[in-house]
């Protein structure tokens, strides 16, 4: 592993402990050149998903996008960063086990949705609000009041 600080490839592992319920490995590391100290992450590599974007596109799935879309949509609501995690960890686990390698973008905007709504439903209206592209008023307050309805 290359040192970020030196640029030595060399370094021994100090320690080493599973995260994200087993899914990856979290080492820390000592480059053997300057003694400075780094972590890495280790991830099984899976066969990509690919997601169809509504212009019929096709790019790779980025969880990171996906993060920062729930990120704007809960941005000044109590919801930790941990918890946002968690939810991309979820989405992108239900689609690494579907047996489709290519996903539509609806349908993780969907699975987005569902976990939103039941996290917080300000951001849930707001991250709806973003994905289904509200045209007026009137599709916005129909949102809003499905929303209320499944509450009581």
């Amino acid at each position: 592993m290359k040192c970020p600080y030196c640029g030595f490839e060399e370094s021994k592992v100090i320690d080493s402990r599973p995260t994200d319920e087993g899914e990856r490995i979290r080492r820390r590391r000592e480059c053997l050149k300057c003694a400075k100290r780094f972590t890495t992450y280790e991830v099984i590599e899976t066969v990509p998903i690919v997601v169809i974007k509504k212009d019929k596109s096709r790019q790779t799935f980025d969880r990171n996008k996906l993060l920062n879309g729930l990120l704007r949509a809960c941005e000044k609501r109590p919801v930790s960063i941990d918890t946002l995690e968690r939810v991309v960890d979820e989405i992108e686990t239900m689609l690494q086990n579907s047996l489709d390698r290519e996903v539509p973008s609806s349908l993780i905007g969907t699975y987005a949705m569902e976990k939103l709504k039941n996290i917080d439903e300000v951001a849930y209206v707001r991250f709806a609000s973003v994905y289904r592209q509200f045209k007026d008023l009137n599709t916005f307050m129909d949102e809003l009041n499905k929303l209320v309805k499944n509450r009581s």
